[in-house]
Formats: C-alpha cells, structure tokens, sequence
C-alpha cells in the first residue's frame, strides 16, 4: 500500500478543524478499497503534518515521520476497532513515530517558529497581524523548549484540539496523567513567556 502514499505534496497548515473521518469511509479502508484509502490519505495528511512539523521542529523530519505515519496508516487500518476514537487512534501512530524518530537522531531538536507560525486570521489589519505573529513566535518557542512529554500533551490537546479522553488514548496515558502533565506544562510555559503569560 505505500504507493499510496508515495507521491504526497505535504499542506503544512491544512485546517486542524477538517470534517472528521465519518463510519463509511473507515468500513471502505477496512475492505481495502483503494480510492477509500487514497481519501483517508489526503484527508490527514496535512493534521499529521502539522503535529509532526511542531513537534520535531524540522520539516524535513516531520516529512519522514508523516509518511511513516501514513503507511502505517494504510498498512494498519484493518485492525482499528471503534473502541476508540479514529482521531486518537492516528494520534498514538503519529506520536510513536515522533517517538521514534528521537531515538534515532538521539537529540531535541526546538522548532524554528518563524517559519511555521500560522496566521490565523487575513482580514487583520497589518499592525495587528505582526502583533499576532509576533505572539505566536513567542508562544510557539516556549513550547518547543518543553519536555517531550509535556509538548505532546500541550500539542495534542491544543493545537489539535483532541479531547482529554483522546489525548489519554494518544499517549497511552490516563486522563489524570493528561491533568498533570498539562498542569505542569501550564506552569513551564507562564515561567518561559514573561510578559506573554496571558496567552496561556
């Protein structure tokens, strides 16, 4: 099934509030329908994309960890069972694969913000558009200086807007670790942001 994921042009800033994968499409994948599987493919992509460029903090990594992530996807789909949410289910690929790929070049690497920081809003007006990039630099570089642990968490939840349930399924965690490491998150980044703490 890798050809499936072969020839990908990666959409670093799909938005993360995409329609969510319905019953029907995940029952097509399942049977091995390929125009299924391309959909599937084209529809995470850019989510995965996205958790993996702000979470590595390189773009060519985060190119390797998503087509990881989707061959695995498609190579795997057969064994996913409802008792878990699909979203969850892509998130615990996606962060072993972040996992992994640590492991593998044995160092952190921080995120490099200004490259990725996503302007939310065009109509702004250019004074406050340079506010909010300015914001989202900052807030950005104090969560790429987190424990692994504790970005993964602060990702998942906020950027990707995973329920705490979902987050705890993710991460193979429970939902009181989810707490925790997001409480101690909380308290990092207001020690990291100064003057920006009220953006968290």
């Amino acid at each position: 099934m890798r050809h499936i994921v072969d020839s990908l042009s990666f959409r670093p800033f799909d938005d993360l509030a995409s329609n969510p994968i319905d019953d029907r499409l995940l029952a097509n994948c399942q049977r091995g329908d390929r125009v299924a599987l391309e959909e599937l493919v084209e529809r995470v992509q850019g989510r995965v994309y996205n958790f993996a460029v702000r979470a590595s903090g390189s773009q060519t990594a985060a190119e390797d960890i998503t087509q990881r992530v989707l061959v695995k996807m498609v190579r795997e789909i057969g064994s996913f069972r409802a008792e878990a949410s699909f979203t969850s289910w892509l998130y615990r690929i996606v962060v072993n694969e972040w996992i992994d790929e640590r492991r593998r070049l044995k160092r952190l690497v921080y995120l490099p913000v200004e490259k990725f920081a996503q302007w939310r809003s065009p109509r702004l007006d250019p004074g406050q558009a340079h506010l909010l990039r300015e914001r989202e630099e900052k807030v950005f570089a104090a969560v790429a200086k987190l424990d692994p642990k504790l970005r993964a968490v602060v990702l998942l939840r906020y950027l990707e807007d995973l329920s705490y349930e979902e987050v705890a399924s993710a991460l193979g965690c429970s939902m009181g670790t989810v707490a925790s490491r997001l409480s101690r998150a909380h308290a990092r980044l207001k020690d990291l942001l100064g003057d920006y703490r009220d953006e968290i």
